[in-house]
């Protein structure tokens, strides 16, 4: 396995996921109003056929 270039193909997945993450998130707060002004937000991360389950929580206030 080629270190290198497996680091390279998480990098370039992890910002495809993040760009279009924010783009997403950001879309659905124009879109919906929050009335206690935050937002709950859970990232599943998966890879099929691997018992990989990873889940992110976090809340962001908007303003």
């Amino acid at each position: 396995m080629d270190e290198d270039a497996l680091n390279m193909a998480i990098r370039k997945f992890l910002k495809e996921v993040g760009v279009t993450s924010q783009r997403e998130i950001e879309r659905i707060v124009r879109e919906h109003k929050f009335s206690d002004g935050r937002l709950k937000l859970r990232m599943t991360l998966t890879a099929e056929g691997t018992p990989l389950e990873h889940i992110v929580d976090a809340e962001i206030p908007i303003a």
